[in-house]
């Protein structure tokens, strides 16, 4: 059988899979999961069925590292260089504050946990982010297991199901305005669903605003792919060679296809009629990876890594939380 021909079966059935997910969260209210988050268990629960024939092997890894590309690079059509001036200044303000609170308690975790470096980013990189696709854009980045990117795509799906239940109680337990509801939920809350269902939960202006924030937090996707990229040759690459570390290798250049989109969403030459069809082209780009990623990842090995790298996720997720609703109160008093 030639190799075309094998690739052929492992990306269809990764395709298969992302359509399976998609019809499993089509019926599952408020878009709890995501379909991102059911293709990567769906997949893990047929690793073990799969992972005895090599016959998928090709078409799974060429779907895990090209199609995942081309999800990321048109995921840029629901952003625009505009939202960052829309958000204005206290929501770049308060997420300052979260970055730093969530890779400075993530290094914490990294140091007294004893996890391994790269999970730890991992989790670290989701509260700060985007969820899912953060973790599955910077995990092959920095050739982090496939365990590792399943362990922190899970940890982040179990705290947003959390949040997405009792945020909006929270905030009107609290008396939070639909100013400072939209600031926390947008930059408290992982995935981007998640952010949506909570946010319009409490109203439709902390629902908007909430998204605007959270959009403008995938924006830094960018630069944070390039310092993990910078990070992974310094600590990995270097130490096998002491050669000089040559840019051009470790430059993850699809990250350069995200910002053309970006900028032609920007400039008006993608029209609003096509955001929405590219965006299920993007996720379902992103299911079919995750997928794969799941067919690579026995839930055994996840398990596997233990509490500890659970126990971090909540630190740093809770730690991101807390900040979040401290300083937007202080933003919105003395701005």
């Amino acid at each position: 059988m030639s190799q075309n021909k094998k690739g052929l079966y492992g990306i269809l059935l990764s395709g298969a899979i992302a359509t399976g997910a998609y019809l499993i969260n089509h019926y599952i209210p408020t878009d709890l999961l995501g379909s991102a988050v059911i293709a990567l268990l769906i997949g893990m629960l047929l690793n073990p069925l799969i992972s005895q024939c090599d016959l998928y092997d090709a078409g799974i890894n060429w779907t895990s590292k090209y199609v995942l590309r081309a999800g990321i690079i048109i995921a840029g059509v629901t952003l625009s260089f505009g939202q960052l001036i829309e958000a204005g200044k206290y929501a770049l303000i308060l997420l300052f504050f979260t970055l730093i609170t969530a890779f400075g308690v993530g290094y914490l975790c990294h140091k007294i946990f004893n996890i391994n470096w790269k999970l730890s980013s991992l989790l670290a990189v989701s509260t700060a982010i985007c969820g899912g696709t953060a973790v599955a854009t910077v995990g092959p980045t920095i050739r982090a297991k496939n365990r590792d990117i399943a362990y922190a795509i899970s940890a982040t799906f179990i705290f947003d199901i959390l949040t997405v239940i009792a945020f909006p109680y929270i905030g009107q337990m609290l008396g939070l305005s639909d100013t400072g509801y939209g600031l926390w939920v947008g930059t408290a809350i992982n995935d981007t669903s998640s952010v949506v269902a909570a946010g319009y939960a409490f109203s439709d202006a902390a629902g908007v605003l909430a998204t605007i924030v959270k959009l403008t937090r995938t924006l830094f996707i960018v630069p944070i792919v390039l310092i993990f990229s910078w990070i992974y040759a310094k600590k990995e690459v270097s130490v096998d060679s002491r050669e000089k570390i040559n840019i051009k290798d470790i430059f993850p250049w699809f990250i350069l296809g995200f910002l053309a989109v970006v900028a032609l969403r920007t400039v008006g030459i993608i029209p609003d009629t096509m955001v929405s069809p590219i965006s299920s082209m993007s996720k379902f780009f992103l299911a079919m990876a995750l997928g794969s990623i799941g067919l690579k990842t026995s839930l055994k090995e996840v398990s596997g890594v233990g509490i500890k790298p659970m126990v971090a996720a909540v630190v740093i997720d809770m730690s991101v939380v807390i900040v979040a609703l401290i300083a937007q109160g202080l933003i919105l008093q003395y701005l």
